[in-house]
Formats: C-alpha cells, structure tokens, sequence
C-alpha cells in the first residue's frame, strides 16, 4: 500500500480495528476513512453501498464484528449469526462493486473443530463439529471466509482473509456481560482487590488452555499480509504458545497484586479444551509475534486502572 492510498478500517472503535488504525498511522498513512456504528450500520446494505460510492477506497481492513465470550455467545446466538453475517456480506460485495483494490477480512480461531489436533493448522478448517457455545458466530466467520474466497474465483479480486487467536489489548471489552476471558479475569480480580474480598470466583475449571495475542501485534501482522500476500486460503495470525487458564489468572493475580483465592466453578461449561493455532505460516512469510505476554497485560492493566479514575 502507498502511503497515499485511501484506506477504510471497519470498525475501528473495536480493540483490533483500533489497532490498525494505530499501526497505518504510525507508518505514515493519512488518508485513512472511519465511521462509527452510529454514524454507519454496517447490517444496512444500503447505506453501506452508498457510503462505499461517495468514498472512493482502495483499501479495505474488515475488523468490525459482534463479538463476545462464552456467556454473550450462549445468550445470544441469534444476534451473533445475523449481524456478522450482515456486516461481512454488505461490506464484501461493497468492496467488490466499488472496485477496491484489496480487502483484508478477520476471522477467529473458533472457525477451527473443536477437537481438532493441536496445534491447529489452516487446513483444518471444516474437517469436524464446532465448539457448541459459539457455533453461530463461528459459522457466520467461516461463510465470510467462504465468500472472499469465492469473489476471487470468480471475479478475481483481491481478498485475504487471517485468524487472530484470542486478543487482548487497549481498548479491550471489560463488560463482564459479554467481554472474553483475559479483561474479565483482569476486572475481576482489580475489583476483588479493591473491595478486600477473600476470594475470585472464575468459571470452568481453569484447565483448558488458550493463546492470546496483543492487538497491536495482530495489526502489524495484517498490514504485513495486506503488503505481501495474495492467495486466497486463510492465514492463522498467534504467538504459537499457549497457557492454561489457571495459568492465566494466576499470572493476572500477580500483576494485579491480589492476595485471596482463585475459586474454579467446575460448573460453568470450559469450552474448547485446547485452541492453540500453528502460525508456521505466517512466520515462513517473515512475520513473528513480538509482545510478551506479562508485559502487554502490564499495559492493558495500566490503561484500565487509568481509565477507572477518569470514570470516577
């Protein structure tokens, strides 16, 4: 992409459109084109269409989703498949009308089997059942996937699609409603500290284990493969090592500086029991995570604990 190429990330309020808009303009790109979800739903075709007609975009990042952990996706199945399936389809075909010249489309590992062989391996793909607690919005990620992958075979256009394993960073969703494991876990022992509680009560058993990447490491990597890579097949984005949620909190309750327990209730379903993806192929490209994981949840925590003062 050259530097005066007019850029649109979608959704980039969100903790990985916001990312990207970080890293395009710390590179030097300025002719970058956002609009909140007020501003413009992305489930309405028409004002999608129309906006792509007035702006001229030569380069598309699809970051906007609905997303959420394991409780937001057991609650709201319907609003998971429908809106992603909207917002992908309207900007998709969008791009395609409006001739950009490449778009860059973001999946999630959850696209993977759940009991696929570890690590998962992009070819995996489609070879057994999903995990149950969030099929929906992995099937609506998967027909995204399906579709860039269709409009290049038959209109031969320009659309990547990558899979970022679980994420973490500024701007995080620390709603304990509908955020994902890593801010909850952080939200919750802050305030179990800050009310003296003795005890953190943490869903599931603590065993399954997850990867987390930075958010600022996956925009790297997604202007590093929207400037080097064409094929249509899909490109798992991740730091290639995991952890066990236990693992997790523990580390969490040391940066936080908490002292009472972590309790495990074994009665809230685990999810996956492994999800660590095998980024082989994007590291043979040129492309390696660089954030560990203490210090980048050092940083986010920073940032929440600053963000809870102005609040107050």
């Amino acid at each position: 992409m050259d530097l005066q190429a007019r850029i649109y990330v979608a959704g980039h309020r969100g903790l990985v459109g916001s990312a990207i808009l970080r890293a395009l303009q710390n590179r030097g790109y300025t002719n970058l084109v956002t609009r909140s979800s007020s501003e413009l739903d992305l489930r309405d075709r028409d004002a999608v269409f129309q906006f792509f007609g007035e702006q001229d975009i030569d380069y598309v990042f699809l970051a906007a989703a609905k997303v959420g952990g394991i409780r937001a996706n057991n609650e709201f199945p319907a609003d998971f498949i429908r809106d992603n399936l909207l917002i992908q389809t309207n900007v998709i075909d969008a791009a395609f009308q409006s001739q950009v010249r490449k778009l860059l489309f973001l999946g999630s590992t959850c696209i993977y089997p759940k009991y696929a062989p570890q690590p998962l391996k992009e070819e995996y793909l489609l070879t057994g059942e999903l995990e149950p607690t969030n099929a929906p919005y992995a099937i609506a990620k998967i027909a995204g996937i399906t579709m860039c992958q269709s409009y290049n075979r038959q209109y031969g256009t320009r659309f990547i699609s990558a899979m970022p394993t679980n994420m973490y960073g500024p701007n995080d969703n620390f709603d304990l409603n509908t955020s994902h494991v890593l801010p909850a876990l952080l939200r919750k022992i802050h305030e179990a500290k800050q009310s003296g509680s003795p005890f953190v009560e943490i869903w599931g058993t603590g065993a399954p284990l997850r990867e987390f990447l930075h958010a600022d490491d996956l925009a790297d990597a997604c202007l590093f493969l929207m400037n080097n890579y064409e094929d249509s097949e899909i490109v798992n984005v991740g730091v290639g090592e995991d952890i066990s949620i236990k693992q997790l909190a523990e580390l969490i309750q040391s940066i936080v500086e908490y002292d009472g327990e972590l309790r495990f209730n074994s009665s809230i379903p685990d999810g996956t029991p492994r999800k660590l993806v095998d980024v082989s192929k994007i590291q043979s490209m040129g492309w390696k995570a660089s954030i560990p994981l203490d210090a980048g949840i050092r940083a986010v925590y920073n940032e929440y604990c600053k963000q809870i003062e102005i609040t107050i």
